[in-house]
């Protein structure tokens, strides 16, 4: 008997409508039977989800990280299992679950692939995959145009972060974990469940998305070109030894600001500080490749 699988590609994705075609044959010729679902704002995903939610045996998502973000709490919600195509353009998730970005073997991690349980991180009651952040990543992601990510792709960040970064000026906050207090000049604060966020940037280098654990960095400079020595750091997560970088773990935090602060949740402003984060182990099954 085979399964059927809720299809819903975000057609305004980097490679969304291109490859539609492409993904529905592949996964047919694997058995699955298919309803694809498509709609022109992601926030009726979730709806989408729980209309079809006894209907279905998983739920398979074409996008970037933008796009997971918005079925997120649907998933958790209906404890559907999840399928990933990378479609966008940082593909952050797949990246820290080992997921090809190559369609024909994406698909074949859907169709014969393990279950895996993941965490994720919750602000405010919002569940996330990657990171939840706020400072620079917000400025980020309001510049970032789907035009401007969909024609230079993953260059399109690090353009776009530059001038962030020239731009960047600190803010205060503080952060409440483990009935510690820390009264921070920051430009930018990051909470990460996964390892990879912003284009492929690591939040810590040994960072798991099974550890039962968030990670927290606040980069602490006073002038924007204090950052350029730490670029490279931050690519590889291995920034938390550095001068400038405060580095915190734990399952809950807590942030505050003198003024309530946008929060960016995988690409996505959904929440503002206060915020109140906490892990949220193996809440949702996700398909990954074999080990």
């Amino acid at each position: 008997m085979s399964s059927r699988a809720l299809l819903l590609v975000n057609r305004h994705a980097r490679q969304g409508q291109k490859r539609l075609l492409e993904v529905i044959n592949c996964l047919q010729k694997s058995g699955l039977e298919l309803i694809e679902e498509s709609t022109e704002h992601p926030k009726n995903l979730a709806h989408i989800i729980h209309k079809y939610k006894n209907h279905v045996d998983l739920v398979i998502v074409g996008g970037g990280d933008g796009t997971l973000n918005a079925v997120v709490d649907a998933l958790v919600e209906t404890q559907l299992p999840l399928g990933i195509l990378p479609l966008g353009t940082a593909n952050d998730l797949a990246k820290t679950l080992g997921i090809s970005n190559s369609i024909p073997e994406a698909c074949k991690t859907i169709t014969s692939g393990e279950l895996r349980r993941i965490d994720l991180g919750c602000v405010n009651g919002k569940h996330f995959f990657n990171v939840a952040s706020l400072g620079m990543s917000v400025k980020i992601t309001q510049k970032l145009t789907k035009e401007f990510k969909r024609r230079w792709g993953i260059l399109a960040y690090a353009a776009t972060a530059l001038q962030v970064i020239w731009e960047s000026r600190p803010f205060s906050a503080e952060i409440r974990i483990q009935d510690q207090r820390y009264q921070v000049k920051t430009v930018q604060i990051a909470v990460g469940n996964g390892r990879y966020y912003g284009g492929g940037m690591a939040i810590v280098h040994d960072a798991k998305i099974d550890d039962q654990r968030l990670d927290l960095y606040s980069l602490e400079i006073k002038h924007w070109w204090q950052i350029i020595p730490l670029l490279p750091a931050i690519r590889n997560g291995r920034h938390i030894h550095r001068q400038n970088v405060r580095a915190l773990n734990g399952q809950e935090m807590e942030i505050y600001t003198r003024r309530p602060r946008p929060i960016n949740t995988d690409g996505e402003i959904t929440t503002y500080t206060p915020a109140k984060f906490q892990v949220i182990p193996q809440a949702v099954a996700v398909f990954v490749p074999p080990v």
